[in-house]
């Protein structure tokens, strides 16, 4: 039965740690301004990481152990109890020891993982051992056998002081803001240590960098590694050292976490598409989602809801995530086709071209007009004229105008305008030619009246207008590009450039071209290079070149070449095709020297765009699946429920429990995953519990709040059960509530915390979740657990003017052995950041074995000890 309520509230914390994610989840926009006064608005969470562990992670981990000290004080009259104080130390010693020593045995062979917040894990580590020699003190020294109010206030006023000191530690506040961070080896160990560091200048050159947690974040966003140097916020600029401001520090690590998030995402697209090149867009960012969620640094709730649900047979997380979008995506059907609704009743009438071209020689042109869509059973008059624009009608075109008439299945009629040659060098110029005043008229060519409130039968359609450029052929031309600069996605591919041939079209013209390096580089870096000559032939007026752009898939990408248009040479002039003439200076005639002067001002050249500035930018499509991605693996939208109806299924089905993430399986794998038989008895055993708390609210209402309250109060209740049950579980087999609290009730509550940190050590690339958790998991329970229950206790008793009596005996022995224990396994830690070893966790096979065994060996002392005072076999304090 004890066992039974363990699972209980088990099942409920998992409801409880959801709902504490979704709280410490919750995100606002910032202005970013950087040291050079850029700005930029990113999405950052409200919670800082630090303060949302060592509080209600902290708390949602420890609840049960808490409350049930807090209970047990409460519902005795206020009286000192055994039960929970002992919970706690036994509670601290199974997380300190047992758990420590699973999490560097699990790590696979040749693998080790590393604390990365040493500041914060150093805070954390000094108070889980404070914690109890404060314990200690009060109980032995201070004033023995008895907890004075100001030593229980004391004890409860230390968490918040926890906290803080953490949060300074993490946001290098106070005196940590001037120091910087430097790695040295001392002894063969690599130890962290604060001083003054300058930070060494990357690539030379002057510009703007910042130093962010040992890493460089140049002004494009890249963070390169920047060996031996401070993690202060300093920031280089022109050469000079400039401290920062706590703001400015801030934005900086806000702009890294981002840019870090960005990083990582197109990493995982990257190797997804070399993976699955046959694969659509849309099957590799649903991929991706799924290695985004898998590899993300998570926090310490998701661990702990990941280990519960998987071992109550309710699935693995993340699968059952990828699962449902799967499933989501292949049931849904978008439809992209935008129509118009009347077309299939009303014609629509148009330009076919809105800006036709022709040369000043061509005589007559056609501008074709068409008729689309409607029944066909009507007839259409359409009447047109021509109108002046920079070309005028009677020296440059002949004025036109007419109706044209679409009989019932025509939808093709021809405009046509005559053109005036003349043999004068003049610009490019333009005409327009307007559709207007549409009527209608049956199949017999009847006009029809408009009926009142009936859908038109026909309408006009833009382009109304069509303006027509009339080329000059009396000169070679003059050669441009359309626009000085031009802008092109990084995965275009192939970019094509269109030059344009002007105020002339006569005779056959070579144009040479090259491509010039700006911020991008040339080589097949940015772009390929490319040279060589477009050929345009008589009245030909565009021609197009082709360079090649390099797609290497950055975020943020701005960066720019050129493309030259050199002199252009005539390679034969007009229709003749007659060769070019070259006339040598001093042998002329007055008649070549006549021709070469008339030859001049006809020969083709530049105009004024012939140096085009190409930017490369980042790929729009690519940006949005990124930022798509960054928003989408919010964990909280993976273990959070939208409502009741959700929490009921989830809690009757039963799911594959497999916590082997293989990054090879794909998403119908992870679909098709059937549960084994473990997974259904362990769903039949704990279906009660999950129907049962399926009525929390779920966790989208009130941000979660309303899923938080309710929890912990279920919680509270279960746990009070638990401390009658335990009780009488000791009685029963003749056991002590001392050593029942240190052995069995230790072990129930902690039980979900060893599989969570397993899952942690295996999966996350640090240590923290999994190690540095756990110091400040067993602070908090002291000053919390104990601090409230104490203080509350205390308070009574001192307004009834008697003292509030705690016997020190087995207690205070069982807190110094943890102490002593305690010193041991962070020594043990430290030893292990030697090189030859690796980080806290994993290592050679050899040390493996030795740091699990020594650690466990400690744990067994532990146990084997206090239970040898409890029962007298060895005098206590």
């Amino acid at each position: 039965m004890l066992m039974y309520m363990f699972l209980g509230v088990s099942i409920i914390a998992d409801r409880f740690m959801a709902s504490i994610e979704v709280i410490t989840s919750q995100e606002k926009e910032v202005t970013i301004t950087m040291p050079n006064g850029e700005t930029s608005v990113a999405t950052v969470r409200i919670w800082n990481e630090t303060v949302s562990n060592l509080t209600l992670m902290a708390l949602g981990s420890s609840a049960p152990e808490i409350l049930l000290s807090v209970i047990e004080v409460c519902g005795h009259g206020f009286e000192a109890g055994e039960l929970g104080p002992g919970t706690i130390v036994g509670s601290a010693a199974f997380n300190m020891f047992v758990i420590i020593s699973i999490c560097v045995y699990v790590i696979p062979e040749g693998e080790s993982r590393k604390i990365k917040h040493l500041r914060v894990f150093f805070i954390t580590a000094f108070w889980s051992i404070f914690a109890y020699i404060w314990l200690f003190l009060i109980l032995s020294v201070i004033s023995p056998g008895e907890v004075e109010v100001w030593e229980a206030l004391v004890t409860l006023l230390y968490f918040p002081v926890c906290v803080l000191l953490a949060w300074i530690a993490d946001r290098r506040l106070l005196f940590y803001k001037y120091m910087g961070k430097r790695y040295h080896k001392r002894h063969g160990i690599v130890v962290e240590t604060e001083g003054d560091t300058e930070p060494s200048k990357a690539g030379g050159g002057g510009g703007m960098e910042m130093v962010l947690d040992g890493k460089f974040l140049s002004r494009a966003g890249g963070v390169t590694p920047a060996d031996n140097c401070g993690d202060g916020a300093m920031a280089t600029v022109a050469g000079g050292n400039l401290p920062l401001s706590n703001s400015a520090m801030v934005n900086m690590e806000n702009t890294k976490e981002l840019d870090d998030s960005r990083k990582e995402v197109i990493r995982i697209i990257r190797e997804l598409k070399q993976k699955y090149p046959e694969r659509e867009l849309d099957q590799l960012v649903e991929l991706a989602n799924y290695y985004a969620l898998l590899h993300q640094q998570k926090s310490r709730a998701f661990y702990r809801i990941q280990a519960t649900r998987m071992m109550i047979g309710a699935g693995n997380v993340l699968k059952k995530h990828a699962a449902a979008d799967h499933a989501r995506r292949t049931a849904v059907v978008e439809d992209d086709v935008v129509e118009d609704d009347d077309l299939p009743v009303c014609s629509r009438i148009t330009f076919e071209n809105a800006h036709p071209q022709c040369m000043e020689n061509c005589g007559v042109l056609s501008l074709p007009v068409v008729c689309h869509g409607g029944l066909g059973e009507s007839t259409f008059y359409v009447d047109y004229r021509t109108e002046d624009g920079s070309a005028n009608a009677g020296s440059d075109y002949q004025y036109s105008e007419g109706t044209l008439v679409f009989k019932p299945g025509e939808t093709h009629k021809d405009i046509k305008v005559g053109i005036i040659d003349d043999d004068i060098f003049e610009e490019d110029e333009h005409f327009f030619v307007r559709l207007m005043n549409l009527r209608v008229g049956d199949a017999e060519g009847m006009f029809e009246s408009d009926e009142a409130g009936a859908a038109p039968k026909g309408r006009l359609a833009e382009p109304l207008v069509a303006t027509v450029t009339i080329l000059d052929d009396d000169h070679a031309g003059i050669f441009t590009f359309g626009e000085r600069v031009v802008r092109v996605c990084e995965s275009v591919g192939t970019m094509e450039v269109t030059v344009v041939r002007n105020s002339g079209a006569r005779g056959t013209v070579a144009l040479p071209y090259r491509t010039e390096a700006g911020t991008a580089r040339g080589g097949g870096e940015d772009y390929e290079d490319a040279r060589g000559e477009l050929e345009f032939v008589n009245d030909q007026t565009t021609q197009t070149l082709q360079v090649r752009i390099i797609d290497d898939e950055e975020y943020e990408k701005h960066e720019n070449f050129f493309i030259v248009l050199e002199e252009p040479r005539w390679l034969k002039r007009g229709i003749s095709g007659v060769c070019v003439c070259v006339y040598e200076e001093g042998q002329m005639s007055a008649e070549e020297e006549e021709a070469r002067r008339i030859s001049e001002m006809g020969k083709p050249i530049l105009g004024e765009y012939s140096r085009l500035e190409v930017v490369i930018e980042e790929s729009y499509e690519f940006k949005s699946t990124v930022d798509k991605l960054i928003k989408k693996t919010n964990l909280a939208l993976v273990i959070g429920t939208h409502s009741w109806r959700e929490q009921f299924v989830e809690a009757v089905t039963v799911s594959a429990g497999n916590g082997d993430d293989d990054d090879e399986e794909d998403e119908e794998a992870r679909a098709g995953r059937k549960p084994s038989c473990c997974d259904y008895v362990m769903h039949f055993l704990t279906v009660f519990w999950k129907v049962l708390f399926a009525f929390v609210p779920p966790t989208e209402c009130w941000s979660g709040w309303a899923c938080f309250l309710v929890s912990i109060s279920l919680i509270g209740l279960l746990t009070a059960v638990i401390g009658d049950l335990a009780s009488h579980f000791g009685c029963t087999v003749g056991l002590k509530d001392t050593v029942t609290a240190v052995v069995f009730v230790a072990l129930g509550t902690s039980i979900p915390d060893t599989f969570a940190s397993k899952v942690a050590a295996t999966q996350d690339q640090h240590a923290d979740a999994s190690v540095g958790n756990v110091t400040g998991s067993n602070a908090v329970n002291v000053f919390l657990g104990i601090g409230v229950a104490w203080t509350v206790a205390a308070i009574f008793w001192n307004a009834q003017g008697k003292p509030f009596l705690v016997d020190p005996g087995s207690l205070a022995f069982s807190v110094t052995l943890f102490t002593i224990f305690a010193f041991i396994a962070m020594a043990l830690l430290l030893f292990r950041r030697r090189p030859s070893i690796g980080g806290e966790l994993g290592g050679p096979r050899g040390a493996r074995i030795l740091t699990s065994l020594l650690l466990l060996g400690l744990w067994f002392l532990y146990i084997l000890f206090s239970s040898l005072v409890a029962y007298c076999h060895i005098d206590g304090f």
